[in-house]
């Protein structure tokens, strides 16, 4: 069997689709019975498969929206069937899908797709709805995402639920660090520091609250920790800037906008904790990423989160300041519980791996495409 695989939409690997797909790829192996195969722009030849020695198809557009949309509605069967595709997955399928599949397909949900609604034209939920129900099958990285496609109408029955992985090869235990200040390619961050880790980009991110729970914290305790936001700037990016630098604590607030991912490990290992407070998240890895580096953390109720991190740790209303101040406090004093927590972790995290994700996603693929 041969398999395709859509680049487009993914950013290059510099978005958390462009991550997902970098991640798993490295797990996918050709054999004797599965080939697979990426497809995209050219620039993407070497971004993705590299280390698996996946072929990549280059597709001659133009680098817009419109150009590869039009692309997606009307040339990219011809493509597939031209390839021999015996099914497509598409990581991107809010950005572009084919009117009908054929070959087969997979369609990978990551979003919550009621909540990117908001943001859409009636003729961009049109299609986002028609084509998620209209494809094969719907992968989503949790049940929470699931029970979101329901509002919108898409069949329970062909949504399969895939948890994203955790690379075991960078996110680890790593000996305690020392030193006040940690070198982090490209950035120098004084320790202690908490960590949020997720692009700007919406209101329900909840980074405002965050800057003012962390404020509380500081008032009340004293210590010198900061607070480090990590991740693209979006669209609520200058109103985040604005309250960082306008609170009574802004020389412990820093702010990186794109950080590289290779980078991560190093900043989630000299961190005292992770802290997360999305509530629109679908896949939520992060926090699985920080347990298996072996930092505390607490997240959001809302969303994903809670069915990813178990009871591991630390839950807070995103909307309550007072109460995510609380579950900072407890990160920073409590010796025991960031003992606990952190044992627990490690040991929740190491449940899973892209190596799980990949043969369900491959299972997934086999299925559509023994239809």
């Amino acid at each position: 069997m041969k398999f395709g695989i859509d680049t487009f939409g993914c950013e290059h690997g510099r978005s958390g689709l462009g991550s997902y797909l970098t991640s798993i790829s490295q797990n996918f192996q050709n054999s004797e019975d599965f080939e697979f195969e990426f497809f995209g722009a050219e620039i993407d030849r070497y971004t993705y498969g590299g280390e698996s020695n996946i072929s990549f198809e280059s597709v001659l557009l133009p680098e817009n929206d419109r150009a590869e949309k039009f692309w997606h509605y009307f040339v990219c069967n011809h493509f597939a069937r031209k390839q021999k595709y015996d099914a497509i997955l598409f990581p991107a399928s809010s950005y572009a899908l084919p009117l009908v599949f054929s070959p087969p397909s997979v369609a990978l949900v990551n979003e919550i797709i009621s909540e990117l609604f908001a943001t859409k034209t009636f003729s961009e939920k049109l299609r986002i709805k028609s084509g998620l129900k209209r494809v094969d099958k719907i992968i989503v990285p949790s049940y929470f995402v699931k029970k979101d496609l329901k509002r919108i109408g898409i069949n329970q029955e062909k949504i399969i639920v895939v948890h994203s992985g955790v690379n075991h090869s960078l996110f680890y235990p790593r000996e305690v660090i020392t030193a006040e200040t940690e070198m982090i390619k490209p950035f120098a961050i004084r320790r202690p520091y908490f960590l949020y880790a997720s692009t700007m980009s919406s209101p329900f991110k909840r980074h405002i609250e965050l800057i003012k729970a962390f404020e509380i914290f500081k008032k009340k305790t004293a210590l010198p920790h900061r607070l480090v936001l990590a991740g693209n700037e979006g669209a609520c990016s200058e109103s985040i800037k604005k309250v960082a630098v306008s609170s009574a604590f802004a020389s412990d607030i820093f702010i990186t906008g794109y950080f590289p991912h290779e980078s991560f490990p190093s900043l989630y290992a000299g961190s005292e904790g992770c802290l997360f407070p999305s509530e629109i998240e679908g896949v939520g890895l992060p926090v699985l990423e920080a347990m298996a580096t072996g930092i505390p953390v607490a997240c959001s109720k809302s969303g994903a989160l809670q069915e990813l991190a178990g009871e591991k740790a630390i839950l807070f209303d995103s909307t309550n300041i007072e109460d995510m101040a609380t579950a900072i406090e407890k990160i920073a004093v409590d010796t025991n519980l960031r003992k606990k927590m952190i044992k627990e972790g490690i040991n929740w995290a190491k449940k899973i791996s892209w190596e799980q994700t990949a043969r369900e996603t491959i299972d997934v693929l086999k299925s559509v495409a023994e239809k």
